[in-house]
């Protein structure tokens, strides 16, 4: 595939309608959302000051399988990404379980960030039963992503722009009753809350590192950009250009942004369930700030539940072009977007409405560490296609990118291995260990199905094979 010249749809039939300024604001805000304008509250609450270190740590991995993922997306740019490089460089079956893994995981992720939302708008309408607004946000969404890919773009824009405009502001502010010591907060705030309340890791290194999987929560969708490929106007300078601002993204939005908020309010105020973000505006006692923070935290929950709807339609879509999910998924509408995986994906976050209303306090950890763990294999996929891909390229079986990761294989070593760690503390964990659960399930799942489908298309198990051995 070239994009040489911009053309009106691409290989798969999809609109490339996603310009350079869409795909870059997808990226930025695919950095920023629920995980860590909610999430937050609660890592803060276990593990203080050194949720900052977690968050940087993480980042740095999410940074190297991001620069993985990019050496793929230009060797072969394709909206199927995730499944399409685990398809060819790890067989058939790894890119049937990692297609719908990655789909399960936008569909619970969907849910997650319906909870959050409506858990929002509690903070104006009380009254509102959480799963009414539930509801109200997923009928809204599904519309928009059914017209097509350029209202989702556009949608998606400014719903990243409200969130980076936002975060900026809190840095800044949250700077100024640092050094100017105005506001309500201006008396107590001071860098030294960073290690004057029970030190930097209060409830020791331990309860820090057990943090991870609801840190790696906050990164999910970061890879999102992967799947806008086949949709991007010009995928070899807007994809390399979008990961390789990832870092920066992660020192301001993140660290900053934490490090400036536990530096303004001392880490012992902030609880779970709670916005961090919300409180300290809160604390400084602007008029209307909390309000307008709560406004755009509503905002990055709507963002990727937006996302996810977009992502789960693309990822049926692709895993029906290979024979692996029903052919009605394979279908794009007169507006070149696929309708039918959309619908069936939006049916099933519905799923997170009646969470809503059955278990309103515990609906969003359930989901989140779903997701985590969907997210994680998702992750280890990439790193195990890159790792192949990169033993292809240095034995002259397939042709370098032009986008190669520092490093080489070196660094997916290290961020596979930090991603088995994060695993082995899910299953430590009794709150998050209910994943793992799941995944077995669904892995049972999968199975079957993989058989059923092997079954009725014997050839399937042996699809690709001259290729596979390629790259073998």
């Amino acid at each position: 595939m070239t994009s040489a010249k911009v053309t009106e749809a691409s290989e798969e039939g999809y609109e490339r309608g996603l310009g350079s300024r869409q795909v870059q604001m997808i990226a930025i805000g695919g950095a920023i959302g629920v995980g860590l304008f909610m999430g937050a509250g609660a890592n803060i609450a276990k593990a203080g000051p050194s949720i900052i270190l977690m968050y940087a740590l993480a980042g740095v991995v999410i940074f190297f399988i991001m620069r993985a993922l990019g050496e793929l997306l230009l060797y072969r740019p394709v909206s199927g990404s995730f499944a399409e490089y685990a398809r060819e460089f790890l067989g058939p079956f790894f890119g049937f379980v990692t297609g719908w893994t990655y789909w399960l995981m936008w569909v619970v992720t969907g849910m997650a960030e319906l909870t959050a939302a409506a858990i929002y708008i509690h903070f104006w309408f009380p009254e509102i039963p959480q799963w009414v607004s539930a509801l109200v946000f997923l009928v809204v969404l599904f519309g928009v992503n059914l017209i097509s890919v350029k209202i989702f773009g556009e949608v998606e824009f400014w719903f990243s722009m409200i969130k980076v405009t936002a975060i900026i502001g809190m840095i800044v502010i949250g700077l100024g009753v640092l050094t100017l010591g105005f506001s309500d907060a201006g008396d107590t705030a001071a860098v030294s809350n960073l290690w004057s309340h029970d030190g930097f890791f209060p409830n020791g290194i331990g309860s820090s590192l057990m943090t991870l999987q609801g840190v790696m929560f906050a990164y999910l969708a970061v890879e999102l950009v992967g799947v806008t490929a086949g949709e991007s106007e010009n995928p070899e300078k807007t994809l390399p250009k979008a990961i390789n601002t990832l870092p920066w993204r992660i020192i301001v939005f993140y660290v900053g942004a934490l490090l400036v908020i536990l530096s303004v309010v001392k880490w012992t105020e902030f609880s779970v369930g709670e916005s961090p973000f919300v409180h300290a505006f809160g604390k400084i006692g602007i008029p209307l700030a909390a309000g307008i923070v709560n406004f755009v935290v509503l905002t990055a929950a709507l963002s990727s539940c937006n996302s996810g709807m977009y992502s789960t339609g693309r990822m049926l879509r692709d895993l029906a072009a290979n024979s692996e999910a029903p052919q009605a998924f394979g279908k794009l509408n007169a507006r070149r977007t696929p309708a039918v995986g959309i619908s069936v994906s939006v049916a099933l976050m519905g799923i997170g409405v009646i969470l809503n209303y059955v278990v309103p306090e515990k609906a969003f950890a359930y989901v989140t560490s779903v997701a985590t763990a969907a997210g994680i294999w998702t992750w280890m996929m990439i790193l195990v296609s890159h790792i192949r891909y990169r033993r292809a390229v240095d034995a002259g079986r397939l042709p370098a990118s032009s986008f190669p990761a520092p490093g080489g294989a070196l660094f997916s070593w290290v961020a596979l291995v930090f991603l088995l760690g994060v695993t082995v503390m899910i299953a430590a964990d009794a709150d998050a260990r209910v994943c793992l659960y799941v995944a077995a399930g669904w892995a049972v799942a999968l199975g079957i199905g993989w058989t059923v489908l092997k079954r009725n298309n014997p050839a399937l198990a042996d699809r690709d094979e001259s290729r596979f051995e390629k790259v073998g």
